[in-house]
């Protein structure tokens, strides 16, 4: 019996050797052929410039579980050309499991597919699931401006190039002076900050509906005395006293992201939406809305301050369950598209202007996002680098 188990074991041992030495042969060609698999994706990568060049036809998402929203403001970044030059630079992670996790990566798979294919749609399921892993979870109602911060902010974070994540910074970063002065004495603060979207009223303080863009537009930027309760420290009287606040625009970058504020939150807790008539112009000129006082600017930049809309964000239903499609003009055809999840179809102006509200359609389609393009790009504030840590 011994005997025969010793020589059992002997045979064993050359036939373990070789099976170890098959696996690690094995291993390494796989290490080859993931290695290759990568390069080859590279080499397609640095090849794709845009889905707004539409070479194969507007291409639709799949909704994956109340993934609307998410695909419409995919639809926005990925028909900006300016964000896909940016897209296309970014280093590919060394490993699968970071590759899986990065969701710049992930937006250039996707915007890759979009291009590769003949299809009319695409399953945006790689990216649903890296997103995930951050805490974007699908199956619930998302609102279109916060899931555009949390993106952006993901997307600046995974970016390795310092170059690229400036470029992006100075591609949608807003920079804004905030001014208080006590009414009392001659003390004053000055601060710079810079944010992501302007988040514009549609209510004045007294509740009555602003009728325009531009409206909303001098109402954000004009300024709010602070009494009552609401009054401030001075440090110069010594004691609380009525300060003037206002806010001056500093800096616009090349794509401008307007946040309309139709959801309205009460003292009750109860969140409905303002569904009221809110025309948008298709150009847009800052410096014939806004007044000198109301600018910190040279002229140079203010020159800059001209656009045209590139994409609306539109949302239709109620604050507690609705619906996002997206309208967006291509970059090189000028033509307008509608982005419903997989359903896509050139429209023309006038469907555009159908978000701009209705008072008695409160399910009805309403625009949220409005998005511009800057008619002559400038090169970016000198001063918006030290912003960007306020963000």
């Amino acid at each position: 019996m011994g005997q025969n188990s010793g020589h059992q074991e002997r045979g064993k041992k050359p036939e373990l050797a070789l099976s170890e030495t098959m696996e690690a042969e094995a291993e390494v060609q796989s290490n080859k052929d993931e290695a290759k698999e990568l390069k080859a994706k590279e080499r397609r990568l640095t090849s794709v410039f845009g889905v707004a060049d539409l070479k194969n036809g507007a291409i639709g998402l799949y909704n994956l579980g109340q993934s609307c929203c998410l695909n419409s403001l995919l639809q926005v970044f990925l028909m900006n050309i300016h964000f896909t030059g940016i897209l296309r630079r970014i280093t590919v992670p060394p490993c699968a499991a970071q590759r899986r996790s990065n969701v710049p990566y992930q937006m250039l798979l996707l915007l890759e597919e979009m291009q590769r294919g003949k299809r009319k749609a695409v399953r945006p399921t790689e990216l649903a699931c890296c997103l995930s892993a951050h805490r974007v979870e699908l199956f619930v109602q998302h609102d279109a401006a916060q899931l555009f911060l949390r993106l952006w902010n993901l997307i600046k974070k995974q970016m390795k190039k310092l170059e690229l994540v400036e470029e992006l910074s100075d591609l949608y970063t807003i920079c804004v002076q905030e001014h208080l002065a006590c009414q009392n004495c001659s003390f004053e603060i000055k601060n710079n900050s810079c944010m992501l979207t302007l988040p514009l009223p549609v209510l004045d303080s007294n509740s009555h509906r602003l009728k325009t863009l531009e409206d909303c537009l001098q109402y954000f930027f004009h300024p709010e005395e602070l009494t009552g309760q609401n009054m401030c420290f001075c440090q110069q009287c010594g004691m609380k006293t009525p300060f003037l606040k206002s806010m001056k625009l500093v800096y616009l970058p090349q794509t401008l992201t307007i946040h309309l504020k139709r959801f309205c939150f009460e003292k009750s807790s109860y969140t409905h939406k303002l569904s009221h008539y809110l025309p948008f112009p298709r150009d847009l000129d800052f410096n014939g809305v806004l007044t000198e006082n109301q600018c910190h600017a040279d002229d140079n930049e203010k020159a800059t301050w001209q656009y045209d809309l590139f994409a609306v964000v539109a949302h239709s239903g109620s604050a507690s369950c609705g619906h996002y499609c997206a309208y967006i003009q291509s970059l090189t055809e000028r033509k307008w598209y509608c982005f419903n999840d997989s359903q896509v179809c050139q429209v023309s102006w006038d469907d555009v202007k159908c978000t701009y509200g209705h008072s008695n359609l409160h399910w009805g389609e309403t625009a949220y996002l409005l998005i511009y393009m800057k008619k002559h790009p400038q090169q970016p504030y000198p001063g918006l680098s030290e912003c960007l840590g306020k963000l």
